[in-house]
């Protein structure tokens, strides 16, 4: 009996007991709920820090920026811009030469360039009948319009014997100076300061020489600069404009008979003109030479003979 009621007891209070326990879980469980969800995410937070912290490693991050550092950043884009030196050559057929040399400076002045120098020579043809005129000609031009003035000038003539075009990148050279220049104009200032410290007459004229080669050196590396940018920012041209050369048919009897027959009055013409200057060659060998030499053998001869004339003379009047 007393056993009976021992375990009644027991389970009374466990009973109780568990019910309080649930009241307590359920009190405590929203505050729990949010601690182990703060938990959580505080686990899940912490590879994401990370992997944005990589990430941002690979990709750059967006910053806010003044028009002034745009305006810097568009400056340094465009100085750092390809610097090409373009040139070309062409040797074009046309009609009349000199007509030609009219119409491409009239293109090179509606593309906003110019003819830099104009040549014209003319030489006899072979078969003397009408000279051979050519005309060569410098042209600079913008390099944005090197093309376009390529193709108008290949359209003026019926025939482009010879194109070529060359192109030279000197970006890096440009670069280069650049950046020279920039070091060297900030050495002049440093030096500039030094001059203004300088306490002694011999540290001022030793800081003035240095000063000048800084000067010299900045002027120097401004002239290549200056013209790497004429030479980029204008293409040269060179053009040769001359007539059309006629095609002879080499072949047949007749053209053999032909080319025969001017060989032997060539030939002709050669010995005659040899012989005559051989002829006025020894002119003066005659004239200097030769003739006085006959002349005084003459007057030897002649008198060589008077004397055997009166020897002979003598002789006679002794016999008699």
């Amino acid at each position: 009996m007393r056993l009976i009621l021992g375990l009644l007891l027991t389970a009374t209070f466990l009973v109780f007991s568990g019910c309080e326990r649930k009241r307590a879980e359920s009190a405590i469980a929203p505050a729990d709920s949010e601690k182990l969800a703060d938990k959580q995410q505080g686990q899940l937070a912490e590879p994401r820090s990370v992997l944005q912290a990589k990430s941002s490693d690979l990709k750059p991050t967006t910053t806010n920026v003044s028009f002034n550092q745009v305006n810097a950043s568009n400056e340094a884009s465009q100085a750092i811009e390809r610097k090409i030196i373009r040139n070309g050559n062409l040797t074009v057929e046309v009609a009349s030469p000199v007509e030609g040399q009219r119409q491409i400076s009239s293109i090179a002045e509606a593309h906003g360039g110019f003819v830099v120098t104009s040549e014209m020579t003319q030489q006899t043809s072979e078969d003397n009948s009408k000279p051979s005129v050519s005309v060569n000609l410098v042209v600079r031009v913008p390099a944005t319009q090197f093309d376009s003035v390529v193709q108008e000038i290949r359209a003026a003539g019926s025939r482009v014997l010879q194109e070529k075009r060359t192109g030279q990148d000197v970006t890096e050279e440009f670069i280069d100076l650049e950046a020279r220049i920039k070091n060297q104009t900030a050495l002049e200032t440093q030096f500039l300061e030094i001059m203004k410290r300088a306490g002694k007459v011999e540290e001022a004229l030793e800081v003035q020489r240095q000063l000048a080669e800084v000067r010299t050196e900045i002027e120097k590396l401004e002239g290549r600069k200056r013209f790497l940018e004429n030479q980029a920012s204008l293409s040269t041209i060179n053009v040769t404009l001359q007539t059309p050369t006629q095609i002879v048919n080499a072949v047949g009897f007749w053209y053999n008979v032909r080319s025969a027959f001017a060989d032997g009055v060539d030939v002709a013409a050669a010995i005659v003109l040899f012989l005559i200057r051989a002829i006025i060659a020894l002119l003066p060998v005659l004239v200097l030479i030769v003739l006085p030499v006959a002349l005084i053998t003459k007057v030897v001869i002649m008198r060589m003979r008077r004397r055997r004339t009166m020897i002979s003379g003598q002789e006679v009047e002794a016999a008699g």
